[in-house]
Formats: C-alpha cells, sequence, structure tokens
C-alpha cells in the first residue's frame, strides 16, 4: 500500500503532479481520468489521504456527493451526455488500483458500447438467508 507521501492522488491533491483539474475546494479536487471511458470521464476525491469510503467521514462523503451531482451536471450541459454513471471501486477485490478514495463520474451517451455488469438470480431461499446477515450487522453495528 502506497503511502501518502508516494500516493498520486495525494500528489495532484498537492499540485507536485499535473492533471487536468475541473474543480477544487478546500478539502476536494476532481480531475479528468487519463484512460477515460468516455471524453470527461473525471475522478472526484478528497485531497485528504482515506484509503477508501469506510475511511472517510460521513461528512466529507456528503461534499463528495455534492461535487458529483455538479460535474454530473456539467458533463450533461458541457458535452450533451445523455446520462452519467458514478462509480466507486472499495478495496483490491472491488477493482480499486490506487488506495485513496476516490469516484469516477463518467459521462454516458445512448449506444456508447459501455455495458453493465451482469446480474445473477438468487438460488432458492438464498435471498433471505443473505439480507438476515446484513439485517444483523445492520442492527447491531448501526
Amino acid at each position: 500500500m502506497a503511502k501518502k507521501e508516494d500516493c498520486i492522488f495525494c500528489k495532484i491533491a498537492r499540485h507536485e503532479v499535473p492533471a487536468s483539474i475541473i474543480y477544487e475546494s478546500e478539502s476536494i479536487i476532481a480531475f479528468l481520468d487519463i484512460n477515460p471511458v468516455n471524453p470527461g470521464h473525471a475522478l472526484v476525491l478528497p485531497k485528504q489521504h482515506f484509503s477508501n469510503l469506510l475511511d472517510m467521514p460521513e461528512s466529507l462523503a456528503s461534499e463528495l456527493m455534492a461535487v458529483m451531482k455538479k460535474i454530473g451536471y456539467a458533463q450533461l450541459k458541457a458535452l450533451n451526455a445523455e446520462g452519467f454513471n458514478l462509480l466507486m471501486n472499495n478495496m483490491s477485490a472491488a477493482g480499486q488500483l490506487i488506495m485513496h478514495a476516490h469516484i469516477h463520474v463518467i459521462p454516458r451517451y445512448a449506444n456508447d458500447g459501455l455495458e453493465h455488469w451482469k446480474g445473477k438470480p438468487y438460488e432458492e431461499g438464498k435471498a433471505e438467508e443473505v439480507a438476515e446477515k446484513l439485517r444483523n450487522v445492520l442492527n447491531k453495528d448501526g
């Protein structure tokens, strides 16, 4: 795991590494992804280093959501996007490559060739079993 000093996103937030910055506040920075899914694909992240969503304070997560909303709106207006996706990978098993919490805001267009992941139905009785496990943790840990 990269230290804060070595983290590429921390370096971008400190303006030590160049990036196409599209938004910046005291606590949040957003810039264009260097390998975009579609032009305008942006990354939104806290300037302070947090590994993933679970590490950051809820107040900061709320701030990030407000910025994602602004960027999504800008993608619709400035790029004539027809929609946008919000995507956050948390931890390696979920596809997180850079261990600094960040959210992708991806402009979308009809027939842009991108596909969503495929779902699969639960086996008989499995949905209620999974729901019960989740309720137990949610009720215990809040």
